[in-house]
This record gives C-alpha cells, sequence and structure tokens, in this order.
C-alpha cells in the first residue's frame, strides 16, 4: 500500500511580532500538524495566539522543540483536547538529580525553586559539563600525570599546550549526570543518549515514550488508559455532522421542526445509537455545496471532505463510499455498511401476445419446410400408390372377373391421409403395398417427431413470461450505445470508472465522458426519473438500487456487482474519536442493530412489487432447422426407398403377365409411369396372367341360395 504524501509548509515569524495573524495562515492552509521552534517563555504566547485563532482542537497536533517544555505552565491547556507533546532530556529520576537538590536547599519552597530552575536542559547539560570535567580530573590525577594551569588572557589566542591531551582523554570516559548517560564518539559528539516524550494529558504532562539514537522512538504510553481519556473528553461534547440529503441516507422532514428533528433517516438513526453509546451530543446540517468531496486537479477537494479539512464539521455520514483518494485526505471509521456498483435500469414491458402466437413454437423456416414436406409426400404417395400393382384392387369383389381395377389412393385421398398422420388422427385409407407402407411409416415417424417437438415448445411458450431486457450487464452496455448510461457526478462511482484499468470499464468511461448531453447528474433523484422515461441506465451503489426498487415497481436492478466498497463516517484526519467511532461501529453490527436499522429504512411497508422472472435462460426459445433437420433426412431415405421398393414391386408383377401380351420393361415403366402422372382416372383394364397348373380351380363361390354342383366347377 502506497504511503500518505505529507507537505511540508514552513513559516517563520517575525522578532517582536504576535503569532495570530502567522496562525491564520497556517489555518486557512489546513494545517492540522505543528512543529512549533519558539523559545521557551515564549510557548505559552503561542499557543493562547492558536486557541484564540480556532487553531486548538482535537484535531490538531503540535510538537515543541524545546527540550524545556516540562518547565512551562501548560494547565491551561489541559483540557482543551489538543495533543501537545515535546521531548525532554533532563532525567528527573536520575540519583544525581536528587543528591543536586538535596544539598542545595533544605525548605520546601525553596526545594521547588531549585527543582524547577535545574530542569532547564541549559542547566542541567552545565552541571553535567562542570561533572565530567571533574571526573576527567580525577582520572588523570589517578595515574600520576601533572596537569599545568598556565594563565589564559582573553586578548591572545594561544591554545592549552595539554588542551588536546585532556579532550581525547575526556571522550574515552563513560559517567551519568542530570541528562542520562554521559558518552562520546570518537568524532566528540555525545552518544547513546536518551529523549523522554512527554504528552499533555488532562493530567499534565505524562511519559509516553522514549526516543534514542539506537532503537528510535519507542511508545510507552498505556494505550487504555489514553482510550479512556479520548471517551471521557467526548463526553457531553457537542460534534457537527455534515451530510447530504439522499434518502433513505438522510432527508428532512417537515418545515416546521428545527434542530436535529428536521432530519431522518438511517445515518441520522445510526448517530443517535453511536451516541447513545458514547455519551456525546450532535448537530446535523446539510453540506454547502451538495457533494460528497472530490479533488480537482489542483489538488483542491469540495463538498463534505472539504468541511472536514478545514474544521467545519467533526463527522461526515452518509453514503459516503471510503476510497484510496478520500482516505488520504481525512480518517474514516470501519464501514457500517458494505455494497458495490450495480445497474439501475427500466423494467421491459410486457408485449402483447399475437394472434398467431402458437405459431412461435417452430421458426418461419421449419414451417415453410413443413408445408412442402406435406405436399412433397402427399403427391409422392399418391404417384407410388398409382404405381404399385398392389394398391389395384377389384372393385366389385363378387365379380371374379372383373374388367377394371380401382385405386384407393386418389388425389384427395391421399391428402387426406397424410393430413390426418400430421393431425395424429386416423383415417380410413389405409395401404396395401409394401411401398406405400414404408412411405406411410416413414411420413408418420416424421410427423411423430415433428409434433412432439411442436408440443414440447409450445408448453414453453404459454408457461414461460418472455420478459427479457435488451441488457443482462455491464458487458452488454459497454458492447452498444443506442442505450446511453452514466453516473453520479462527483462521486466515488465516476472515480471508480475514471481510474479502472479493466478494459470493459474503460471503454464504457470514454462513452460516458463523450456523451451529449452529459450522462453526469447531479442527484439520485434526478437520474431515477432519467431512468423512468427510458433508454438510459444509471450506475449506482447496490444499497441505494434496493431502496430504489422497493418503491419503484418500474425499474429493476440488472447484472451482478461490479467492485466491492463499504460507506464510512469520515472524521478530520488525526481525529482521536475515529477508534472510539470504530468499536461503536462493530458493537452496533454484532447486535444486529445495522440491520435492523435497514430493514426499518428499506422496506416499504406501503407497497410489495412483485417479482418476475427477467433472465432470458428460462424462457423458451424457437426452434430452428438444426433442431429438427434430422428428421427431414430421414423423411427423404423414406421416399427414395419407398421408390426403390415400388419399381421392384412392379417389375414383379409385369413378370407374371405373358411375354407377348407386354412390352420391354422399360417402355412399361415409362407407360405405367405415363399414367400415373397423367391422372386419366382411378381404373385400369386388368391384364391376364398364366394359370400355374397346380391351381385347378381358380375361383370358387359360395352362393347363399344353393351348393354348386361338382359338374359346375370349372377345370
Amino acid at each position: 500500500m502506497r504511503e500518505k504524501q505529507r507537505k511540508v509548509l514552513v513559516k517563520q515569524s517575525v522578532p517582536g511580532q504576535e503569532y495570530r495573524k502567522l496562525l491564520k495562515e497556517i489555518g486557512k492552509a489546513g494545517v492540522k500538524n505543528l512543529i512549533v521552534d519558539v523559545p521557551t517563555e515564549k510557548i505559552t504566547q503561542f499557543l493562547r495566539h492558536a486557541k484564540e485563532v480556532d487553531m486548538m482542537s482535537e484535531y490538531h497536533n503540535y510538537f515543541i522543540t524545546s527540550l524545556d517544555l516540562h518547565t512551562v505552565d501548560l494547565e491551561e491547556f489541559q483540557y482543551v483536547g489538543t495533543n501537545i507533546s515535546g521531548f525532554q532530556l533532563v532525567d528527573e529520576t536520575a540519583p544525581e538529580f536528587e543528591d543536586v537538590l538535596h544539598g542545595l536547599s533544605t525548605g520546601l519552597e525553596q526545594r521547588m525553586k531549585r527543582e524547577k530552575s535545574y530542569s532547564k536542559t541549559e542547566l542541567a547539560l552545565m552541571h553535567d559539563a562542570i561533572k565530567l570535567l571533574a571526573v576527567t580530573l580525577q582520572h588523570i590525577n589517578r595515574r600520576g600525570q601533572d596537569i599545568d594551569f598556565p594563565v589564559v588572557s582573553c586578548e591572545t589566542e594561544q591554545p592549552w599546550p595539554q588542551g588536546h591531551y585532556f579532550v581525547s582523554y575526556m571522550r574515552m570516559i563513560t559517567t551519568r549526570g542530570l541528562t542520562g548517560e554521559i558518552k562520546f564518539d570518537k568524532y566528540g559528539f555525545r552518544s547513546d543518549f536518551n529523549l523522554k516524550l512527554n504528552e499533555l494529558t488532562q493530567e499534565g504532562l505524562r511519559h509516553a515514550g522514549d526516543w534514542n539514537t539506537v532503537m528510535g522512538i519507542s511508545i510507552t504510553g498505556n494505550m487504555s488508559k489514553a482510550f479512556a481519556e479520548v471517551k471521557a473528553s467526548l463526553k457531553n461534547r457537542t460534534l457537527t455532522v455534515t451530510s447530504l440529503m439522499n434518502p433513505p441516507y438522510v432527508s428532512l422532514t417537515e418545515d416546521t421542526l428545527k434542530g436535529n428533528d428536521r432530519y431522518q433517516g438511517y445515518c441520522v438513526d445510526l448517530i443517535e445509537e453511536i451516541s447513545k453509546e458514547l455519551g456525546f451530543k450532535y448537530k446535523f446540517r446539510e453540506v454547502s455545496d451538495h457533494t460528497y468531496g472530490k479533488k480537482n486537479q489542483w489538488g483542491e477537494w469540495n463538498g463534505m471532505i472539504q468541511e472536514l479539512i478545514e474544521g467545519k464539521a467533526d463527522l461526515a455520514v452518509g453514503d459516503l463510499t471510503v476510497t484510496y483518494e478520500r482516505e488520504s485526505a481525512v480518517d474514516f471509521t470501519m464501514p457500517f455498511m458494505n455494497l458495490g456498483i450495480s445497474i439501475l435500469f427500466k423494467k421491459p414491458t410486457k408485449k402483447i401476445p399475437m394472434l398467431f402466437s402458437f405459431l412461435s413454437p417452430l421458426s418461419l423456416e421449419v414451417w415453410v419446410y413443413m408445408v412442402t414436406a406435406f405436399l412433397g409426400v402427399s403427391l409422392f404417395l399418391f404417384i407410388v400408390a398409382r404405381f404399385s400393382p398392389y394398391e389395384w384392387t377389384n372393385p366389385h369383389p363378387c365379380d371374379p372377373n372383373p374388367d377394371t381395377l380401382e385405386n384407393q389412393f386418389t388425389l384427395l385421398n391421399t391428402l387426406w391421409f397424410t393430413v390426418g398422420s400430421l393431425l395424429m388422427q386416423g383415417c380410413e385409407v389405409n395401404p396395401r403395398a409394401m411401398s406405400t407402407r414404408v412411405v406411410s411409416g416413414i411420413w408418420w415417424f416424421f410427423t411423430l417427431i415433428m409434433v412432439s417437438s411442436y408440443t414440447a415448445n409450445l408448453a414453453a411458450f404459454l408457461t414461460a413470461q418472455r420478459l427479457s431486457s435488451p441488457i443482462e450487464s455491464a458487458e452488454d452496455l459497454a458492447k452498444q450505445t443506442s442505450i446511453q448510461y452514466g453516473c453520479l457526478q462527483s462521486g466515488s462511482t465516476q472515480e471508480f470508472f475514471k481510474e479502472s484499468d479493466i478494459s470493459t470499464f474503460k471503454r464504457m468511461w470514454n462513452f460516458m465522458e463523450s456523451a451529449r448531453p452529459s450522462v453526469f447528474v447531479e442527484s439520485n433523484f434526478k437520474a431515477v426519473e432519467r431512468v423512468k422515461k427510458g433508454n438510459f441506465a444509471f450506475l449506482m451503489e447496490s444499497t441505494s438500487i434496493e431502496y430504489i426498487v422497493e418503491r419503484n415497481c418500474d425499474l429493476m436492478q440488472i447484472g451482478g456487482l461490479l467492485d466491492s466498497k463499504g460507506y464510512g463516517i469520515a472524521t478530520p484526519p488525526g481525529s482521536p474519536y475515529r477508534t472510539l467511532l470504530s468499536s461503536t461501529i462493530l458493537k452496533l453490527q454484532e447486535s444486529g442493530t445495522l440491520q435492523m436499522l435497514k430493514q426499518r429504512w428499506w422496506k416499504n411497508k406501503g407497497k410489495n412489487c412483485t417479482l418476475e422472472v427477467t433472465s432470458q435462460s428460462v424462457s423458451a426459445s424457437e426452434l430452428g432447422l438444426d433442431n429438427v433437420g434430422g428428421v427431414f433426412l430421414l423423411l427423404f431415405i423414406g421416399l427414395c426407398v419407398a421408390c426403390v421398393i415400388v419399381i421392384l414391386e412392379f417389375i414383379w408383377k409385369l413378370r407374371r403377365v405373358p411375354i407377348e401380351e407386354r412390352e420391354p420393361l422399360c417402355l412399361e415403366l415409362c407407360n405405367e409411369l405415363k399414367f400415373a402422372i397423367m391422372c386419366k382416372g382411378d381404373t385400369k383394364p386388368i391384364r391376364n396372367e398364366p394359370v400355374l397348373p397346380s391351381n385347378n380351380l381358380s375361383l370358387i363361390q359360395f352362393s347363399s341360395i344353393g351348393n354348386i354342383d361338382s359338374k359346375d366347377v370349372v377345370s
């Protein structure tokens, strides 16, 4: 994660001039963290001037560079809530400090004066310097070395001959003094010293940590105690809460009410629950420019974020999304609501069923092929039946020697037979020849498959509600240009599409940015009205879509979530209340209070929109030629087989006719085919067949009048 960028502003005060003007300039620049380098005697004056220009709030942090901060009286600033801290070099807990005070004073009053005087860093360093000099002399004297102290003159610059040796020896000595351990490195600089970090609390300056040249800063303060102090400072304090009017989060009530009673909504109830837990008071007000907060090209913020930075508000609550850019400017609590970007769109209107909607299960192409197959099979069956000799029967069964034969497959009968089969009904006309039976069988199989497919798909068409949307996801929006789509201006959704590296979202951002008229709306209310007019999709947070759809039955949510984010309570940078607020939000979440509040403000008790199936996956689709093409192929193969069989039947029947009474085979085939096609009638003369020796009796008839004598039997 990238670190927050910090800007450093350096201001220099004019000697003898008050600090108010300088502090006002710093306040206008939005600076909350100040490193103050002023003389120790001017610290109190500087802090008083900061208090007068309203720069001593709980969001300001002052670090005093003076090492004598512990000697300054800061009682009047203990209860302001401002973080004032600084380093201390003097170790008041050192035994040397107690020994020095005990040797210098006996009375209590004199002791306090001495303690305050020797707590100053300058005097303590002077004391340690003299002590180090004395220790060095003692070490040199123990070694038996003589030290000459020549007369020193301020008019001449003549060095001490033994000075270099004395300094070198002093660097090797380690001792303790009022400023801790005294030790030098090879360059003559003091090393391994410790600085105490003091922080101003309601009980005065307290030890909060240490700094040394080896470990750096180390915070040793009691965090639980500091947490309790911040909670205590929040009691009975009135916080200014800025927000933006957007139901159900925050909205206005009746104009006759005043104060916080003018506002209602989810966030109003949320702040109320938090205030009950922490014991503070609050005052709601609407943000002046009616925007959430966005940084311009010059790095300046607007909206609620600007008011937090400038100190005009203590909290910002609403449907304010936690983003990286906003987090770099202000502090956020943990999210009290999780959500993502989705699409708000108008529900498609139901189409009025067509008069011939029963034809929808099959495509127009299939219907054309069906009619063609019906006519083709009927004509083919008619020709085959006329061509096959086994379909020509005796019209008068009582006449053993009829002059003509009859064919039951007339053109009308053939059409009736195929229609009856297609409609799954019976018919009095039945095929007799093998060829016609093959044609009938394959036609019956064809009709079985086609009728079953039609019936199954028709049931789906009659039961499924074909309410489908022209768009189903963000990808569908990006691929088309007929439907416009946009988002809220100066919001996190706009920033999401602007900064996204995903190709689909990049394409959507380019479309929204170049659209004319502009697709960026000023408020969610105007966006909803634009969506209701049709041909416009609005990209917004899913929780807001849930609220809108619950109250507008002609609107719906399209697709899933495009990202994942959360709404949080924003505080000024460095606010000491953020941890308290986050802990309280977590407590409310675990107790179910947040869910109860959402149900209260999201559920519409007056209207209940019936959920409708909008997915295309449950609706039927018409069958194409690819689905039933195999049936047509099988029908064609069956007809070809019937052609072969009818020719074989004709040849087999023709062989039983005497050779002298028949023409050559090809000529007979042509004549018979010509007779079948020309439709010259349904009767034709009988052709004599040879009588087989084994069959002496060609026909025996029994009469109901009397018995037939054996003499009447024809041999």
